[in-house]
């Protein structure tokens, strides 16, 4: 299990098989890439870099999000596939994907109990390590 001390949670990569991509789906959200993380995504793709540009991704600010698309749960990635519930560029994910569930946004100085156990009962591979 991965841990790091600005958190109340830890977190178990052995649960993502089974999950079925919760991380990947549900509300609207943005997934922010770099222009080098949509370089490579766009060569691992094979695709014309401004080819994929129109096609998958927004601008937002000074930023750049994939876009989202309808899915089974929700809203998900544009990237996600709903019948295998895998992550169609997984091993070129932007650092995003590959930091969740250690966002800023769920350190523990920034987040009530409330949104950590919500966040526990969301992703199968967040544990709990403080007991509200």
């Amino acid at each position: 299990m991965t841990q790091n001390p600005d958190f109340d949670f830890g977190f178990d990569g052995s649960e993502c098989e089974p999950c079925g991509g919760k991380c990947c789906t549900g509300e609207s959200g943005y997934i922010f890439a770099s222009i080098d993380e949509l370089l490579c995504v766009s060569d691992f793709l094979n695709i014309p870099f401004d080819e994929f540009t129109q096609k998958y991704v927004k601008k937002v600010g000074y930023r750049f999000s994939f876009l989202e698309k309808k899915s089974m749960e929700g809203i998900a990635c544009i990237f996600f596939d709903d019948l295998s519930k895998k992550c169609l560029i997984y091993e070129v994910r932007p650092e995003q994907c590959k930091s969740f569930p250690f966002w800023q946004s769920y350190k523990t100085d920034r987040v009530s109990e409330g949104e950590i156990e919500k966040l526990c009962g969301l992703c199968r591979g967040v544990k709990c390590l403080k007991i509200f």
